[in-house]
């Protein structure tokens, strides 16, 4: 194992979510991507590309679960680099079937791809705001998504959805106002064309 390498990655995890912490304790934090948070994402996806380049994919023979871990929430956060992205959801499909990484860690990676590329998603694991409540982006298919859950080792859907409450729901207008700058950020950033 390369303590050195897990104690950097964690060491980024951990900046990741104190810097999060500080901007949703504000309330800026869920007001479109904060240029701090996005500072933070662009400076650690650039330190993974190196690392990836020197030792491939850092999975969990080599830096262990929780540094595996954390690599994989550095890459699931370099959301505006859609083919850095892209690049880690193959590293890690790979890495999963050889039972290096977690098949939930390829599982995710790939909904959230997906859902930014205005894809269904198959897993059912990237969840956005309505009216009624949280609920996931559009899925590939409604009567298989617990199946697939289940087969790569994330909770029912159902049982997820039901501990999630927002209080209270964002209104119609609100929802709309999200979209739109949601939509103009994918376009800019490449997720669409």
């Amino acid at each position: 194992m390369d303590s050195a390498l897990r104690d950097e990655l964690l060491r980024m995890d951990a900046r990741d979510q104190t810097v999060r912490t500080e901007l949703a304790a504000d309330g800026s934090l869920f007001k479109g991507y904060h240029p701090k948070m996005e500072a933070v994402h662009r400076e650690h996806a650039a330190r993974l590309r190196e690392i990836i380049l020197h030792v491939g994919w850092p999975g969990e023979k080599l830096v262990g679960k929780d540094g595996a871990h954390a690599a994989w929430r550095i890459a699931q956060h370099a959301i505006g680099e859609p083919a850095f992205m892209r690049a880690c959801r193959k590293l890690l499909d790979e890495a999963s079937r050889r039972g290096d990484a977690p098949r939930w860690q390829f599982a995710m990676m790939d909904d959230r791809i997906k859902a930014f590329e205005g894809l269904p998603q198959r897993y059912g694991s990237q969840l956005r705001d309505t009216v009624n409540g949280l609920a996931p982006y559009p899925l590939e298919d409604v009567e298989k998504v617990e199946q697939w859950r289940a087969e790569v080792g994330l909770p029912r859907l159902g049982e997820l959805l039901s501990g999630l409450r927002e209080e209270p729901p964002p209104t119609a207008d609100e929802i709309a106002e999200r979209d739109a700058a949601e939509l103009e950020w994918r376009r800019r950033v490449g997720w669409i064309g």
